[in-house]
């Protein structure tokens, strides 16, 4: 079974990717990863302050990921996977995909304007080095040019 892990945000973008996936998913038989990462702060503060941002951080993330994995369930029937981890992005990403040899590709969307971002400029780059394909969604293309595509 394919499976197609997709990092969710608030962004457009992961909005794409996740389409596509889960389109992509429903013809091929396969299933979706949602993975959403928490990024770690870029300052400390005192030892309970830091615990409550943090944790403050990570419910939004299990929020995001809960509320893109019900789309998927109203619209497709099944329930992707959810994993909310906290890191550095592309870290958190290459360590995923070594626990889970089960995942199929890797889907991005680039931003519709200017630099594509963050991971896919880093895991295009990196993409001869991944376990799996690397599935770059353009950012410009709407929800009918998505359901085409997919």
């Amino acid at each position: 079974m394919r499976v197609y892990l997709v990092i969710i945000d608030e962004t457009e973008e992961a909005h794409s990717a996740l389409r596509f996936a889960s389109r992509r998913a429903a013809k091929t038989g396969g299933s979706v990863h949602i993975l959403a990462i928490v990024p770690k702060q870029a300052f400390s503060a005192f030892g309970g302050v830091q615990a409550t941002i943090e944790e403050e951080a990570r419910d939004r993330a299990e929020v995001l990921a809960n509320s893109a994995a019900g789309e998927l369930m109203s619209e497709g029937g099944k329930m992707p996977q959810i994993a909310v981890r906290m890191g550095d992005g592309k870290t958190v990403i290459n360590e995923f995909l070594s626990e889970h040899p089960e995942v199929a590709a890797l889907v991005l969307a680039a931003a519709p304007e200017g630099a594509p971002g963050p991971l896919v400029t880093h895991f295009s780059a990196a993409a001869g080095s991944l376990p799996c394909p690397l599935f770059i969604v353009p950012g410009r293309l709407d929800d009918a040019e998505l359901d085409r595509l997919s």
